[in-house]
């Protein structure tokens, strides 16, 4: 009797325990494997996957240091904007007509969210810089009718000369609203490839700073 007694109270202590913990930080544990609570994007990850701005890698992972295509990012924009019809055919002869992201880069296109690389094409598989994120998200900033208007010199990066002209305007107004920082050793990378985990915690601060 007394043994069972002991059992109870130690399953009534498990339940209580674990009530205590957030719902959310049970399940980004459970779901991803290599998505710590220690690490630095944990909320960032767990943030974007319960708003369906992005998901898993597959075999429960999230593979945060992988990188984030261009094809991806437009994605996400457009199914934040709703999916809205598109009427013209994809100016870009290398997104081949029927993959997921067709749709999306044809409506990033049509409103001058995106504009292909000097050949006439888009890229959508090649890894997303961190200038090209920026200037993305800028546009589609722009578009939807945010303020826009903050902006901070680079001047404090040493790397600051190497962000391509047309994306300066972008990356002082990432930098500004706190979307885009430097990377450690005043090193603003803005030729970088954005890993998941950056792109995850840009896309955060972007919803709760900007898209409000």
């Amino acid at each position: 009797m007394k043994r069972s007694k002991r059992i109870l109270a130690l399953l009534l202590s498990m339940v209580l325990l674990f009530g205590m913990l957030p719902m959310s930080a049970l399940a980004a544990d459970s779901t991803f494997s290599d998505v710590k609570t220690s690490d630095w994007f944990y909320d960032d990850v767990r943030y974007v996957c319960e708003n369906g701005l992005m998901n898993g890698t597959g075999s429960g992972t999230f593979s945060p240091k992988a990188t984030t295509t261009r094809g991806m990012i437009v994605t996400i924009l457009y199914r934040l904007s709703g999916e809205p019809a598109v009427s013209g055919v994809c100016p870009f002869g290398d997104v081949a007509a029927g993959k997921y992201y067709e749709k999306a880069i044809t409506w990033a296109a049509e409103n001058k969210i995106v504009s292909g690389y000097a050949d006439g094409t888009f890229g959508p598989d090649n890894a997303i810089t961190r200038e090209q994120l920026a200037a993305i998200l800028y546009r589609y900033a722009k578009l939807k009718g945010y303020d826009t208007s903050k902006s901070n010199k680079l001047d404090s990066f040493k790397d600051a000369d190497k962000v391509s002209s047309w994306a300066v305007e972008a990356m002082q107004w990432a930098n500004a609203e706190g979307l885009i920082n430097g990377k450690g050793n005043s090193m603003l990378d803005p030729q970088g490839k954005a890993t998941r985990a950056e792109t995850a915690a840009i896309l955060m601060r972007f919803m709760e700073n900007i898209a409000k």
